[in-house]
C-alpha cells in the first residue's frame, strides 16, 4: 500500500505557532519517517495563491496589533469567547476573508492528507471541511485550549497541566481521556544541544562573559516595551550585558545599532537572530511579552523571567502559569519598576536563585517525543497495519 500522507501545515502567525511545528515534523519525521510520507507545506504562500497570501498577512497583522494595542487583544479574546467556538472560527476564517477560506479548503484537498496536524487552528478548520475529511491533530501552545483551538479534530494536545484541567473540566463534553492529552512543551530540538554555561554562549554571541546579562525580547515582531525598556536600562549605565532581540522588526534594530551605549553597559542587539537559543542560554534574566515560547524557552535553561506586558487574555493565562504554577517569572509592567528589579537583581543575583530552581524542575517537561507518539496512534486507528508497539493512546 502507499505510504499515509501526514501533512505539517505551517502558519506565520508568530513564531510560537512555527517552532512547535518544526519540533513535532523533526520528531515524527525521525520516528516513523519509514512507514508515513511526511508533508512540510507552507501552507498560505506555497501556491502562490493572492487570497491565502493576503489571509496570512492579516493574521501576522493581528499578532503585532494586539501586542502594540493590548486593549484590543484583550478585546478580540473576550468577543471570542462571549460568541463560542462555531460562531467564532466561521467570523474568524470564512467571514473576515470567505475567498480565502474556499482556497485554504482547496489547498487542503491537493495536499491529499491523512492526517493534518496543526499548530494553528486556521489550518485544522480547513482539514475539518474537506470533502473527504482526514484525520486531524492540533497541538495548542498556550497555557488554555482557547476558543478558536476547540474547533472539532480527532486530538488535542497541551503542555500546561492547568490547561488540561481547564479543559477537561469547564468543556467535559468536549474532551474526554481520548481526544485531549497533556504533552511536554514542543521546545525546538536543538535548544538540547546548546550549552547550559553561561559563559560559552556569551563568548559565541559577542558579549563579556563575565557580566551579569539582561535579555529582552517581545516575541517574532519585536513589539512592545522592548523599545522604552531598552531605552531605560541604557541611561542606567549598569554593569551588564544587555541583549535586545527585536526579531523581523528591522526599523528598530537599526535604530537600536544607532545607538551609542554607556560606558559600563555591553549592548548587543539582534534583528532574526539564528542563534535564539544561545542568546536565551547566555541570560541571567529575561524581560518581555508572555508568548508560549517566549516564556518557555528561558524556562528550559533556567532563566528567571519579568514579564512587562500581556497582548492577549490568552498570554496573561500562560503569565499566570510561570508566576503561580511554576515559580520562575514575576509580573511588572511599568517599565521603571521593570528596570528597578533588573537592577536589584544586578546587585542581588543570589535573590533569583529561587526563580533558577523552579525554572530548572520544568526541564523534563520538554521535548517531542511523546506527542508525535500520541499523533501515531491516532493515525494507528485508521491503518492498523503501521502498529509497531511505540505508538502512545
Amino acid at each position: 500500500m502507499n505510504k499515509p500522507r501526514v501533512v505539517f501545515p505551517f502558519t506565520e502567525a508568530g513564531l510560537g505557532h512555527i517552532m512547535p511545528m518544526n519540533s513535532l515534523a523533526d520528531e515524527f519525521e525521525k520516528l516513523y519517517g519509514d512507514k508515513v510520507e511526511v508533508v512540510r507545506s507552507n501552507f498560505f504562500t506555497e501556491t502562490g495563491d493572492p487570497n491565502l497570501i493576503k489571509y496570512q498577512k492579516h493574521l501576522s497583522d493581528s499578532v503585532k496589533n494586539y501586542n502594540r494595542h493590548p486593549l484590543l487583544g484583550f478585546f478580540a479574546t473576550f468577543n471570542m469567547d462571549f460568541w463560542g467556538t462555531a460562531i467564532s472560527s466561521w467570523s474568524a476564517i470564512v467571514f473576515i476573508e470567505q475567498n480565502a477560506a474556499e482556497a485554504g479548503i482547496k489547498h487542503m484537498e491537493e495536499l491529499a492528507p491523512d492526517l493534518v496536524v496543526s499548530t494553528h487552528w486556521a489550518t485544522n478548520y480547513y482539514a475539518m471541511h474537506m470533502k473527504e475529511r482526514p484525520l486531524t491533530a492540533v497541538y495548542c501552545p498556550d497555557a488554555k485550549v482557547n476558543t478558536l483551538f476547540r474547533y472539532k479534530s480527532d486530538l488535542t494536545l497541551i503542555s500546561m497541566p492547568t490547561g488540561y484541567r481547564r479543559a477537561r473540566g469547564m468543556h467535559f463534553k468536549r474532551y474526554n481521556n481520548d481526544n485531549i492529552k497533556l504533552v511536554p512543551f514542543l521546545i525546538r530540538n536543538e535548544a538540547f544541544s546548546v550549552s547550559l554555561d553561561k559563559a560559552v554562549n556569551r563568548r559565541k554571541i559577542g558579549v563579556d562573559e563575565d557580566k551579569f546579562t539582561v535579555l529582552l525580547a517581545d516575541g517574532g515582531y519585536g513589539v512592545g516595551k522592548l523599545k522604552p525598556m531598552t531605552e531605560e536600562l541604557l541611561a542606567r549605565n549598569l554593569p551588564i550585558n544587555l541583549i535586545s532581540v527585536c526579531g523581523r522588526n528591522e526599523e528598530l534594530y537599526k535604530y537600536f545599532l544607532s545607538l551609542a551605549p554607556p560606558q559600563n553597559t555591553t549592548f548587543k542587539p539582534f534583528g532574526m537572530a539564528e542563534n535564539m537559543l544561545e542568546i536565551v542560554a547566555s541570560a541571567d534574566i529575561s524581560c518581555g511579552k508572555s508568548g508560549a515560547s517566549m516564556m518557555a524557552e528561558p524556562c528550559f535553561f533556567g532563566i528567571p523571567q519579568i514579564i512587562t506586558h500581556y497582548a492577549t487574555d490568552i498570554e496573561r493565562w500562560i503569565g499566570r502559569y510561570y508566576i503561580k504554577t511554576v515559580g520562575s517569572a514575576m509580573k511588572i509592567f511599568n517599565v521603571k519598576k521593570a528596570a528597578d528589579k533588573v537592577e536589584y537583581f544586578v546587585n542581588n543575583p543570589q535573590a533569583l536563585q529561587p526563580y533558577i530552581d523552579a525554572a530548572k524542575a520544568q526541564r523534563p517537561n520538554y521535548g517531542a517525543e511523546k506527542c508525535a507518539r500520541y499523533i501515531f496512534g491516532l493515525l494507528c486507528k485508521r491503518f492498523p497495519e503501521l502498529k509497531d508497539g511505540s505508538e502512545l493512546y
